[in-house]
């Protein structure tokens, strides 16, 4: 594999080099998605729906916590990409040794505390019925592994802040490849049920880390760190956490979404609700990968670009990612308005042996996810603009507008939507609170953004 420098990023055409990061960043997402999409099938055909659902109880605790260390990695990686375009290697090198630090206090503590407030977290979660025992075995088991996730994470970022996407590519597809083939032993094999995925899923996240690790202490990586950048700098602290708080913030949204989700559909319609959610989630890691991967693809280009000063090329960057995002929603939309009945069925058995209520679960699900899945992604092909836009201003290091716009889908106007129009529209009201949310973040993301472009990205062209 060549070596690439990271100044690349600011020479190459942005055509060819957004496809050149954002086609690992996709085949990478794509990969750790088929991982949850596979990993879910598995659970749902050889163990059942009910242990289906409990996975889906447990993933917003181990998603935040495992989310803190891609926190500390998104804001660290904006400090470095920016720093490697305005040639300040010795801030790169202090702010990745930073984020480390960060990391190892911060997602430990996480994880004591969640180990001991496992009886209360789960039920919170809508771990409650016959979901509560097979989530706590899942979960207790998860915890363990996730610090290791959050270092992986991090280093993945920073992996790509160096314009070395092939590298963070493969650092994505180790994990899903050692977790499909563990899942067939532990599971199908060993018979060993939800603790076999849950352990097959904690190595898979050992076996990412080990890579992460190899990358940078081989020759492929620039930030050669030592033990004096491990000290703590309360300025690249105090930046890593304003522009890390976005990534978290959404991330803690996320988990609060699944919190809410949970415990509203519950309550509506029990276990069989929860495990049409559960596909649907998976659905949203899954369909959406090409969109996250031009995402992901954007950050290091406009974050270094913004750094040398060449707003040109950010603009220029900025309209190249919408389009491409745009196109590739647009397809995904098209499949799953087409084939939602075909796509629940993947997730469970349609095997007349099983227990009566298992099978009469299963029922449920295979005829009611359908409509419900057109309503969550009725407004996909617009979201380009707003998951683009938010991103930028993260790139740029304008923390605040970053995290208000990464937040405006879900935290201002999802959260309220699912809270107000279930008690009018009841289950109907659940999902049209989706693309509601969609389009209204879009045109608020869409309207910020713009005058971003004609105050700072058109008038100063110079040097500032």
């Amino acid at each position: 594999m060549a070596k690439v420098s990271s100044e690349a990023l600011g020479s190459e055409p942005i055509g060819k080099l957004l496809i050149k990061q954002a086609l690992p960043a996709s085949i990478g997402i794509l990969v750790m998605s088929l991982n949850v999409l596979i990993d879910s099938i598995f659970v749902g055909n050889w163990i059942g729906s009910i242990a289906f659902a409990s996975i889906n109880v447990v993933l917003p605790v181990s998603f935040f916590i495992g989310s803190l260390g891609m926190a500390i990695g998104v804001g660290g990686s904006s400090i470095i990409s920016r720093a490697l375009g305005a040639e300040n290697k010795e801030k790169a090198l202090q702010t990745f040794g930073n984020q480390i630090s960060l990391g190892f206090v911060f997602m430990i503590s996480l994880v004591v505390l969640g180990l001991i407030f496992a009886d209360d977290i789960i039920p919170k979660f809508g771990g409650k019925g016959d979901i509560f025992e097979p989530a706590k075995i899942y979960y207790t088991i998860i915890l363990y592994g996730v610090p290791i996730l959050g270092f992986a994470m991090m280093g993945n970022t920073v992996i790509r802040a160096e314009g070395k996407p092939k590298f963070a590519m493969i650092a994505m597809i180790i994990p899903t490849v050692s977790n499909l083939i563990m899942d067939y032993v532990f599971i199908n094999l060993m018979d060993m049920g939800m603790s076999g995925a849950a352990w097959a899923t904690t190595g898979s996240y050992l076996a990412c880390f080990l890579y992460v690790f190899w990358f940078f202490n081989s020759k492929n990586s620039e930030l050669k760190i030592s033990f004096r950048h491990f000290k703590l700098q309360k300025e690249i602290v105090s930046e890593i956490a304003s522009l890390g708080g976005v990534t978290l913030a959404r991330q803690a949204v996320v988990s609060v979404t699944y919190l809410l989700m949970n415990n509203i559909l519950y309550n509506i319609g029990q276990e069989g609700l929860v495990a049409v959610y559960a596909i649907i989630g998976r659905m949203l890691m899954f369909a959406l990968f090409p969109v996250f991967g031009v995402t992901q693809g954007f950050l290091p280009i406009a974050g270094y670009n913004y750094g040398a000063h060449q707003y040109q090329r950010v603009r220029e960057t900025i309209n190249t990612a919408i389009m491409y995002a745009a196109v590739v929603a647009t397809v995904v939309f098209i499949g799953l308005m087409i084939f939602p009945a075909e796509i629940t069925s993947l997730f469970i058995s349609d095997s007349t042996n099983l227990a009566p209520k298992e099978l009469a679960l299963n029922q449920y699900v295979l005829s009611h996810t359908a409509e419900p899945m057109r309503w969550v992604f009725a407004a996909t092909p617009i979201i380009a603009l707003q998951l683009i836009g938010a991103a930028y201003f993260q790139a740029a290091g304008k923390a605040i507008p970053a995290l208000l716009l990464t937040l405006s889908r879900q935290g201002f106007f999802f959260i309220p939507l699912v809270l107000i129009l279930p008690q009018f529209y009841g289950e109907l009201g659940v999902w049209i609170s989706f693309p509601i949310a969609d389009v209204l973040a879009t045109i608020v993301t869409g309207y910020f953004l713009n005058r971003e472009i004609r105050t700072k990205l058109l008038n100063s062209d110079q040097i500032t």
